[in-house]
C-alpha cells in the first residue's frame, strides 16, 4: 500500500445548484474511504474562462490525503463527476461538476492523460484564490513558487474573473 500523500483538488460547477454540487462532490470523494478531505476553501463565484456565454462558476479547492496513485485519484475524481451527472460538453463549456488534480504531493506527472501540477493553475485566479486560502505556502514543485506568490502576480495583472466568497 502506498503511503498517504497530501494532494490538492480544484472543484467547480456552473449548472443548477452550484454550491450544492461542490458540497456533494466532497461528500462523495470522502465517502469512498480512500480519500480524506483535510481542508475545504470557501466557495467563490467566478466568471467563466474561455466560453463567456454561460452561467458563472462556483469554485473551491480541497486539501486531501490519499493512498491512491495519481491515476487512481484521477479515476476517483472522474467517477464522482460521472456519479453526479456530469455530461460531456464542449471545451470550456458548462459543467455540473469539474474536479481537477492540482497537486499530488511534490510529484510532477507528465502524461497525455494527466498533468500534475495542473498545467494552467498558475494563470487562473479561480484556482489560485481558493487554493491560496487553504495552502498559501504550498510550493509548486516545478518552479519553487508559492501559491501566495502566484496569486499576487495574477492580482497585479488584473485578473478579475473572481469575486469575494459566495459562502
Amino acid at each position: 500500500m502506498t503511503s498517504l500523500v497530501l494532494c490538492y483538488l480544484g472543484l467547480g460547477s456552473n449548472v443548477n445548484d452550484r454550491p450544492g454540487m461542490i458540497a456533494r462532490a466532497t461528500v462523495c470523494l470522502a465517502s469512498r474511504g480512500d480519500i480524506v478531505i483535510r481542508k475545504l476553501s470557501r466557495f467563490y463565484l467566478t466568471r467563466p474562462w474561455g466560453e463567456q456565454d454561460q452561467e458563472d462558476f462556483v469554485n473551491a479547492a480541497a486539501e486531501v490525503e490519499t493512498h491512491l496513485s495519481p491515476l487512481g485519484l484521477l479515476e476517483a475524481a472522474k467517477a464522482v463527476e460521472r456519479g453526479l451527472g456530469r455530461r460531456p460538453t464542449y471545451k470550456w463549456g458548462p459543467r455540473e461538476i469539474d474536479i481537477d488534480i492540482l497537486f499530488y504531493g511534490a510529484e510532477v506527472v507528465k502524461r497525455e492523460d494527466l498533468r500534475i501540477p495542473h498545467p494552467r493553475l498558475r494563470e487562473r485566479a479561480f484556482v489560485l484564490v481558493p487554493l491560496a486560502e487553504i495552502a498559501p505556502d504550498l510550493v509548486d514543485p516545478e518552479t519553487g513558487v508559492s501559491m501566495a506568490a502566484y496569486l499576487e502576480e495574477i492580482e497585479k495583472g488584473g485578473d478579475t474573473r473572481w469575486t469575494s466568497p459566495t459562502i
